[in-house]
């Protein structure tokens, strides 16, 4: 039976950080050829952590994050209590 595109979503990291078997990274890429989406998909997390590793921090608006900051403290207030 031929595997699916969810089959597949576990693995990616580990095939992007070329953790996985030959024989899975075969499989994987059969699949990508065959599957613009999941092509897109792992596209889009190479350029992820491209600009993860070697982007540079921007500073955000000051009104962006004071709104952010609120956010995630009435967030985590909710959650955890404070």
């Amino acid at each position: 039976m031929a595997k699916k595109c969810q089959d597949y979503i576990s693995d990616l990291n580990s095939y992007l950080d070329g953790e996985l078997s030959a024989e899975l990274c075969e499989q994987i890429e059969k699949h990508l050829g065959q599957c613009r989406n999941c092509r897109i998909v792992v596209d889009t997390m190479k350029q992820t952590v491209s600009l993860c590793r070697d982007g540079k921090a921007e500073a955000l608006p000051a009104a962006l994050e004071d709104k952010l900051n609120r956010v995630l403290k009435a967030r985590w207030e909710k959650k955890f209590g404070k």
